[in-house]
């Protein structure tokens, strides 16, 4: 038996202060302790899901602020004849001021805004019968990440379930990466853990690579001893009566910074890819680039088995400037999004990568103003590409001016168990006992869309 079993670790650091010696008492702790670790359960180890399907990982590429699908990829001949003429629910119908065609053997409609994204026609599996509770982006946006509307009431987003059900594939990194989250519209709630235990919130990064607080040391092995004993006092304090349950995330959330300080930093250097990589993204110094960034750090966070990646480009919000903002907009996403579906596929990814793409809700055919439109929470669509869908398929429609979902109507807590199900996971046994109830991602509500499964 360790002669040093019978202390607690409190008694340690008085006898460390009587002069026994810091590093040396964390020298000796540290066998005992990292004993410890290997024992205990691991909370983020890879989980066998509830059944088998492709897809391993999911990348969702929020369009923050509503994009416009009436100007982009939601054709609507109707309103292209009717412009000027009055909506049926009010206002002035207005058709769009760019170009549409059909492109792939799916003959699938974009804007002259999209040419990048078109080329993928064939591999996109829309989703056109989508609606949601409210048109506020506060509200939209956090139900869209976690299944509830009111920021108040916090839930566990999408990622964070996906970790408790499914663990991660590479215990040194995050299973959980936000790039770029927006400040507001719900702020960390949108990536956060709620009442999960605190391993499995997100890991906030910019387009840039940084991670607050991750600093880099030479000094590994005095860092290791001197997390050795902290870590020691930590499982004591765990063991404690009454001890908070975020102790554990705690432990967990030290082992991994320390892991994560050698990998990260690495990872996330996009410069290490080869120009023509970074070409085709459309990676530069300039304001488009940071997007272009982002695609780059996604694909190479999921090759190295991230379990869910978001990244985010704000800035949708046209109630005004619609023309020349969505130019500069679909200009900043376009060759990026179509960069990464088409690294994905030359990699082999998308077999097993699944990829989501979308706004919290879309806009209205009407017009707001001189230049803009306003929201629309009726009908919109999204798009999933890669492992478990359906390539060049559509599921759902709106009406002839493209203002309500009239068939395949998917509700978000039915987009939520969609893809809960295209990840190996029932949403109605994916549950966490909180309060004296089982909660689940999508609560008493939620069907799967199994259409759209390849």
């Amino acid at each position: 038996m360790n002669q040093f079993q019978p202390f607690s670790r409190r008694q340690a650091l008085k006898s460390a202060s009587a002069g026994f010696g810091y590093l040396a008492l964390a020298g000796l702790l540290g066998e005992q302790t990292r004993a410890a670790d290997k024992a205990a359960p691991k909370p983020l180890a890879p989980k066998e899901p509830h059944f088998k399907v492709k897809a391993k990982r999911l990348i969702f590429v929020h369009m923050n602020g509503s994009m416009s699908q009436h100007d982009t990829f939601e054709y609507k001949p109707q309103l292209f004849k009717d412009g000027g003429k009055g909506g049926p629910g009010g206002g002035t119908l207005t058709a769009p001021k760019f170009k549409f065609a059909q492109h792939g053997d799916t003959g699938s409609w974009f804007s002259e805004l999209l040419p990048n994204l078109a080329k993928h026609a064939d591999k996109l599996c829309w989703l056109r019968g989508l609606h949601t509770d409210t048109p506020a982006h506060p509200q939209a946006v956090v139900q869209l990440h976690t299944g509830s509307a009111n920021a108040a009431l916090t839930r566990p987003s999408i990622g964070a379930w996906l970790l408790y059900g499914l663990g991660t594939e590479n215990q040194d990194l995050p299973g959980y990466i936000t790039i770029n989250p927006p400040p507001n519209f719900g702020g960390a709630v949108n990536y956060g853990n709620a009442f999960l235990p605190a391993h499995y919130q997100g890991t906030r990064i910019n387009d840039q690579g940084y991670l607050p607080n991750l600093k880099a040391t030479s000094a590994t092995d005095l860092q290791r001893k001197q997390l050795d004993l902290i870590q020691g006092m930590n499982r004591d304090l765990g063991l404690t009566p009454g001890a908070p349950d975020a102790v554990d995330g705690v432990i967990e959330s030290f082992e991994l910074a320390f892991k994560m300080q050698g990998k990260v930093p690495e990872l996330l250097d996009v410069s290490k890819e080869p120009k023509k990589v970074l070409d085709a993204y459309g990676v530069n110094n300039g304001p488009t680039g940071a997007f272009a960034r982002q695609c780059v750090m996604a694909r190479r966070l999921s090759e190295a088995g991230v379990r869910f990646v978001e990244i985010c480009q704000p800035g949708w919000d046209h109630h005004n400037n619609l023309h020349k903002g969505l130019i500069d907009r679909c200009g900043s996403v376009d060759q990026p999004v179509a960069a990464l579906l088409a690294d994905l596929e030359k990699r082999g990814m998308l077999d097993d990568t699944l990829v989501l793409f979308g706004s919290e809700f879309g806009r209205l055919p009407t017009a707001q103003g001189a230049d803009g439109r306003d929201h629309n929470i009726t009908g919109y669509p999204m798009f999933l590409t890669g492992a478990g869908v359906k390539k060049g398929f559509t599921y759902g429609a709106t009406d002839e001016y493209g203002i309500k979902a009239v068939e395949g109507r998917m509700h978000t807590t039915d987009l939520h168990a969609t893809l809960l199900a295209l990840m190996g996971l029932d949403h109605e046994k994916l549950t966490y006992k909180y309060a004296g109830r089982d909660f689940r991602l999508t609560d008493v509500k939620g069907e799967v869309a199994k259409d759209i499964f390849a």
